[in-house]
This record gives C-alpha cells, sequence and structure tokens, in this order.
C-alpha cells in the first residue's frame, strides 16, 4: 500500500491549492496509509500555520480517521487520542497521541513534567 506524507494530507484537508489537491486525491483513491508521526505533523501545521482551533482541528483529524480511502496507523490508539484531545483541548492532540500509543503498548505509566497530562489516567508527573 502506498503512504502519504505531511503536506499531502494538508491539501486534502484545506483544499488551498487546487492542483495539488486533486493530485492528493488522486494519488490516496486507491488507499494509502497515513503513520503517526504523519498525522502529528499535520497537526502542528494545521494548528500553528492555519491557526485551526482545538474544535476544529479534532473535527479534520476525525474525518482523517473517516475517509475511505486512508488507513491510518493504529486507528484505535489514535481514536481514543482523539477522545482525550475532545476532553482536554489544552493538551494538545500530540500528548493525547503518546499517552494512548504508551497505553496501547502496555508501558504505563507515561512519565512527564506536563501537569495537565500527568492528570490524566496512565499519565505519571515527575
Amino acid at each position: 500500500m502506498r503512504a502519504v506524507d505531511t503536506n499531502v494530507l494538508v491539501r486534502l484537508l484545506t483544499r488551498d491549492d487546487e492542483e495539488q489537491s486533486a493530485a492528493a486525491d488522486d494519488f490516496i483513491q486507491a488507499g494509502a496509509w497515513v503513520s503517526h508521526l504523519v498525522l502529528l505533523e499535520t497537526s502542528w501545521v494545521l494548528s500553528s500555520v492555519y491557526a485551526l482551533t482545538s474544535a476544529r482541528l479534532a473535527k479534520a483529524i476525525e474525518m482523517l480517521l473517516q475517509h475511505k480511502s486512508l488507513i491510518i496507523q493504529d486507528a484505535d490508539v489514535v481514536g481514543s487520542a482523539l477522545e482525550s484531545f475532545k476532553k482536554h483541548p489544552s493538551l494538545g492532540f500530540s500528548d493525547c497521541l503518546v499517552l494512548e500509543g504508551a497505553r496501547k503498548a502496555g508501558h504505563l505509566p507515561l512519565g512527564t513534567f506536563d501537569r495537565r497530562l500527568g492528570k490524566l489516567d496512565g499519565g505519571h508527573r515527575l
């Protein structure tokens, strides 16, 4: 299966370049895999460059999870991280994904210096 990079996901979501959006649509039509790293980079670009609010970022991630042509790495982990992010948007999606990835791998508690992350189930503030 093919895989996609961050800029492909950004074009799929923002539709801000007609030619690149069309090329992205064509490329993923037969299916494409999205790694956690690409998903995290995409969330950073959307919040930092495009100034998406936490609510809009959550909606964008949800759209990617539900996309018929995309296979998200450990979609169950991403889904759990998304639910945590919706409940605790000040944490950031990346923190939620790190925690849920550690949970799935059976490596809890997750040590952190982040007060908010340390309060979540599975987090441990150092």
